[in-house]
């Protein structure tokens, strides 16, 4: 899936005989202030949801089979570690000069911080008349967190990145780079401990979809005419996850 980064929203500059009346000019910090809480509310539900496939225990998203290996490793909690490597793989974008957004700064501590505030929150769950529901609303939490961390446009998360640049450096596709780095993640968090399973397969086959649905959801209102979006490629082309 390609990753285009989005870059900031302007606006054009109007001739001076257009230029609006300042009373009219002040809704102009709306949109960024949707943005925002896009940005913040999306990273800390994709935070949660991740929270919920580790309680539920029946296959985590590749990422988090390595945190999660990591985690058995060390006895560092998984987000901790979550965190650790969004550090580690954002100094990777140096040689493949990626250039972050306030996004994916963001991401590499809030996801973290809100797997384990819901993992410090929610019970331990053991019969399956639980774990499979909660597999099945955490996939499509997750979607919905996915949605509404691309549509605020603020730049992909740190994974994401690597994976474009890996595709910029090397001329290959971004399908082959997300496969091969997500491929070497899982069976690296398996062989650590990481969980493999059902959850697994049917987040990989879900995941596209759901936040296909959920861009559309959370899509920023069109600019008006006096105005154009500066924001280069729509995010629907790209499925990014933090």
């Amino acid at each position: 899936m390609s990753a285009p980064e989005p870059s900031s929203p302007g606006t054009s500059v109007p001739e001076p005989s257009s230029v609006p009346e300042p009373s009219s000019a002040a809704p102009r910090g709306g949109p960024l202030v949707r943005r925002l809480l896009q940005l913040y509310v999306g990273l800390a539900l994709y935070g949660a949801s991740s929270a919920l496939l580790v309680e539920a225990g029946l296959g985590l998203e590749p990422w988090n089979v390595l945190h999660q290996g990591l985690s058995e490793l060390t006895g560092v909690s998984i987000g901790v570690v979550s965190i650790g490597v969004g550090a580690v793989v954002l100094l990777l974008w140096i040689p493949l000069r990626q250039r972050p957004g306030l996004g994916t700064v963001s991401n590499v501590f809030v996801v973290g911080l809100a797997m384990d505030g819901t993992l410090a929150v929610v019970p331990d769950v053991h019969s399956y008349g639980v774990r499979i529901p909660l597999m099945v609303v955490a996939i499509v939490l997750n979607g919905a967190a996915t949605g509404l961390y691309i549509a605020a446009k603020f730049g992909p998360g740190p994974r994401d990145g690597l994976m474009t640049g890996l595709h910029l450096r090397t001329g290959r596709s971004i399908r082959l780079m997300r496969t091969a780095v997500e491929v070497a993640v899982v069976v690296t968090g398996f062989l650590l401990g990481g969980t493999i399973g059902v959850g697994t397969g049917l987040y990989a086959i879900a995941i596209g979809p759901l936040a296909q649905f959920f861009l559309r959801v959370f899509a920023a209102p069109a600019p008006s005419a006096g105005s154009t979006a500066a924001a280069g490629a729509s995010p629907r082309r790209a499925i990014l996850r933090p």
